[in-house]
C-alpha cells in the first residue's frame, strides 16, 4: 500500500456506558465510524473490576480485585462527610492508576490506529507512548467537577488538575463534549491548546415534533444523581408550576415533592411543550451545557435554562429564566405564535447539531491518519502520570 493510499482504520473506543449522556456519545461515535467502514471496538469499562459484566462478584485477578475494593471503599466514603472531602482524592488516584494499568495490559494499543477515550476514569491510559494515535474526548474538566461537588479540598483539586493536565497534553488529540469547556480549560488549567480539535456533542432530530398546547407542560428528562443537577432548585420550580414532570434516575428523595414518573425513552418528550434544565451556579457548569439540552431541541422543544448559564446564543431555542420569573417565562409559552417561533428555532438548531455534522472532524482526522499524512508513532510504553513506573497488571 502506498503512503498516500487510504484504508479503513482500526479504532478502540473506551467508555462507561450508562442510560444517560455517558452512554450516548460513544455509541454514536461507533455508529458514525462503522458506517464509513472503519473497524470499531467499544470497550465498556463500567464493570472493569467485575468477573464479568453481568456479575456482581469481583474478578480474582490482583489489580481488578484491588479496583473492586477501591470502588467499594469509595461507596462507603461518599456517605461520610469529613472522609468524603479528605479521602476522595486518594481513592480517585488509586482508581485511575489501577484502570490505566489494567487497560494497558488488556487492550491491543500498539495494534490499532486510534484509541478514543470518553471518560476521565480511564483517560490516564492515553498518556502511555503507544503506537496508536490517541484522542481524549473529555466530557468535562474533571478536577474542577469533583471539587465543585465538594468531594476534594482545594489543594487536592490543584494536584488533581496537574495530573489531568498531563493527560490533556500527552494525548495526540484533545476534544471536549462542548467547545466552551475547551475555553474553560485554557483559562483555568493553562492547557496549551496545541492538540485541540472540536468534537461537540450532537443529537438525532426526531422525525416527529412536539405540538403546541395552551397550558404548557414542562418536562425534566435525565440523570438525577449529580449535585450539579440542583434537585432543590428543580423542587422549588415544580412547586411554582404544577405541570412539571420528572423522568430519569436514580429516584429522587420523596421529600422534594417532585412528580417523578420513573425512567422513560426520549419519545416521551412529544407530550410536552418545554424542556427544563436546572444546574448549579459553579463556574464550570456556567460554561457548559447539558446533553439533555440537545435532546430537548431534537423534539422541537424550547429549552428553559437558568439565566446564569453562559453562551446560550450558541443553542438557539433556549429560554433563560430565573427562579423569580419562572412562572412568567412558562406562561409566555402559552401564546401559540411565541411558542411556535421558539420551537422552530429549537428544531433548526437540532438540525445544525446532527451527529453527522458534529462528528465530521473525526472523519477528517481518520482520513489523514489512514492516508499516511500524520506519520508513524513510536511504540515504547512509558509511565502514565498516575503510576510510579511502567506497570502491567497481572
Amino acid at each position: 500500500m502506498s503512503p498516500m493510499q487510504s484504508r479503513y482504520a482500526r479504532v478502540i473506543v473506551i467508555c462507561q456506558l450508562d442510560r444517560y449522556a455517558n452512554g450516548l456519545k460513544p455509541v454514536e461515535v461507533e455508529r458514525f465510524l462503522s458506517r464509513r467502514g472503519h473497524r470499531v471496538q467499544i470497550v465498556n469499562t463500567y464493570y472493569l473490576s467485575r468477573a464479568n459484566g453481568a456479575s456482581r462478584l469481583p474478578s480474582l485477578r490482583p489489580r481488578r480485585l484491588a479496583l473492586y475494593l477501591t470502588e467499594l471503599v469509595a461507596v462507603v466514603n461518599r456517605r461520610c462527610g469529613w472522609a468524603r472531602r479528605h479521602l476522595t482524592y486518594y481513592l480517585i488516584v488509586a482508581d485511575v492508576r489501577l484502570r490505566a494499568a489494567i487497560l494497558a495490559r488488556s487492550l491491543p494499543l500498539d495494534e490499532v490506529d486510534l484509541v478514543i477515550c470518553e471518560t476521565p476514569y480511564d483517560a490516564a491510559v492515553l498518556a502511555g507512548n503507544w503506537a496508536a494515535r490517541t484522542l481524549y474526548d473529555c466530557p468535562t474538566p474533571w478536577a474542577d467537577e469533583v471539587f465543585d461537588e465538594g468531594r476534594v479540598t482545594e489543594s487536592q483539586r490543584d494536584r488533581l488538575r496537574r495530573l489531568e493536565l498531563e493527560v490533556f497534553e500527552k494525548a495526540d488529540y484533545l476534544a471536549f463534549h462542548w467547545q466552551t469547556y475547551a475555553d474553560y480549560a485554557i483559562r483555568h488549567y493553562g492547557i496549551t491548546g496545541r492538540n485541540l480539535i472540536t468534537l461537540n456533542f450532537g443529537c438525532t432530530p426526531s422525525p416527529t415534533r412536539a405540538q403546541f398546547a395552551k397550558r404548557p407542560r414542562v418536562v425534566y428528562l435525565g440523570s438525577l444523581g449529580s449535585r450539579f443537577i440542583d434537585l432543590p432548585l428543580l423542587s422549588r420550580l415544580a412547586a411554582q408550576y404544577s405541570d412539571v414532570d420528572v423522568y430519569g434516575g436514580p429516584p429522587p428523595d420523596p421529600a422534594l415533592g417532585l412528580n417523578y414518573l420513573g425512567y422513560a425513552d426520549p419519545d416521551v418528550l412529544l407530550n410536552y411543550q418545554a424542556g427544563l434544565i436546572t444546574c448549579t451556579r459553579d463556574e464550570l457548569r456556567r460554561d457548559g451545557f447539558s446533553a439533555k439540552h440537545l435532546q430537548y431541541l431534537a423534539y422541537g422543544l424550547p429549552v428553559l435554562v437558568p439565566e446564569w448559564r453562559r453562551h446560550l446564543d450558541l443553542l438557539r431555542g433556549s429560554v433563560p429564566y430565573s427562579e423569580a420569573d419562572f412562572r412568567t417565562v412558562v406562561a409566555a409559552l402559552s401564546d401559540e405564535s411565541t411558542w411556535q417561533r421558539l420551537s422552530d428555532e429549537a428544531y433548526a438548531e437540532a438540525e445544525r447539531r446532527k451527529w453527522e455534522l458534529s462528528l465530521a472532524p473525526l472523519d477528517n482526522l481518520l482520513k489523514e491518519l489512514t492516508s499516511g499524512v500524520l506519520g508513524q508513532r513510536r511504540s515504547s510504553p512509558e509511565a502514565t502520570p498516575f503510576s510510579s513506573g511502567n506497570e502491567c497488571p497481572s
